[in-house]
């Protein structure tokens, strides 16, 4: 039996390095299930400081699934995701490689896919003159607005934006925004402030993304995990970013997210939101994006918020994000589809002496 060896990448210092072991972190799951298909998985704890150590490392396996925040502790990936694609380019392969996590790992996406099914009113703005030309306007045609960093995560560089003025006036408008990272208050200011304080967004990510507020947000997101194309499970959570805390403040428990409840692919209320997925919205994407199903990651998940009902009652639902680069937590059933695609992609490729 020939047997594979996969690396699983997060980021640590140098004593969660010398400390892990398959069984002392949260992906153990994961590494049970490869090694039930005759995998051998080994952590790799990652940091710049020792880099050199995990690239001789990586060399020497056949995969490696990576679990690596866009913004971590003051961290980026810009030191990781170079060496990943020179990982790959000798041999092992990367899920999710660094080039696809910049296709649909970004809020971009939600721009470039906006008229597939999930889509809404999507705007985008790529310099510090499109976005001071244009978003006032989208701004007083709707009232309301989220503004979206292209590369971000737990809510950084996520605003909501409303607009205060009953008559709209660029220099003078008063908005009151209010960031979803958790623990944030709402603050008012003139709108020229505070879209000079996201311009610093542009050099981060390339762009800002802005999008209508969804009035159902209050009914949770759902989260819909994806094993390449299939879906392997979901998440539905009462989520409070950019939702106003009650008077007693943001740290008040009536100011925290509900858990996130975990479904199999299989949870009847979510049938048709797979249908949609499977069927039409991701092969759509792939299509858009140029992406054909090796390139897609192992697991990957898209967060979903209620939109409009329809004629029928019927629900919509509105693409927020995509998450590529560290999609964690995970229902039960996916440590084990994770394992099988894994180890499809071992024997995709030539063995590795």
């Amino acid at each position: 039996m020939i047997s594979y060896r996969v690396a699983i990448l997060w980021r640590g210092d140098r004593d969660a390095r010398q400390a892990a072991t398959p069984q002392n972190n949260r992906y153990y799951r994961i590494f049970e299930e490869l090694a039930s298909l005759g995998i051998s998985a080994e952590p790799a704890v990652y940091d710049e400081d020792f880099a050199d150590e995990v690239r001789a490392q990586l060399l020497g396996v056949d995969g490696v699934l990576v679990w690596v925040d866009p913004l971590s502790r003051g961290k980026t990936r810009a030191a990781l995701d170079p060496l990943l694609r020179e990982i790959a380019t000798r041999g092992p392969w990367v899920s999710a490689h660094p080039n696809v996590i910049l296709q649909m790992g970004v809020k971009e996406v939600l721009y470039r896919t906006k008229h597939l099914g999930w889509g809404t009113d999507t705007h985008i703005y790529r310099s510090a003159a499109e976005f001071h030309d244009e978003f006032p306007a989208q701004l007083q045609k709707t009232g309301t607005r989220v503004l979206k960093q292209n590369r971000g995560n737990d809510g950084q560089g996520v605003w909501k934006v409303e607009l205060l003025n009953t008559s709209f006036s660029r220099d003078d408008s008063e908005v009151r925004v209010l960031h979803a990272l958790r623990g944030s208050v709402p603050e008012q200011l003139a709108l020229a402030n505070f879209m000079g304080r996201c311009e610093h967004y542009l050099g981060w990510g390339g762009c800002i993304v802005d999008q209508p507020f969804q009035p159902r947000l209050p009914d949770g997101m759902i989260r819909c995990y994806m094993g390449e194309d299939r879906v392997v499970g979901f998440g539905h959570q009462y989520i409070k970013a950019l939702i106003e805390p009650p008077p007693e403040g943001p740290d008040a428990p009536a100011a925290q997210p509900g858990p996130r409840i975990m479904h199999g692919p299989d949870a009847p209320a979510f049938q048709p939101l797979r249908a949609k997925m499977e069927a039409e919205w991701v092969p759509q994407m792939m299509q858009i994006l140029g992406l054909d199903l090796t390139a897609l990651p192992i697991i990957w998940d898209a967060d979903f918020l209620y939109g409009p009902r329809d004629a029928a009652g019927l629900d919509s639902y509105v693409l927020c994000e995509i998450n590529v680069s560290s999609c964690f937590a995970i229902p039960d059933e996916a440590p084990a589809a994770i394992a099988k695609l894994a180890l499809a992609r071992c024997q995709s490729v030539p063995k590795r002496s």
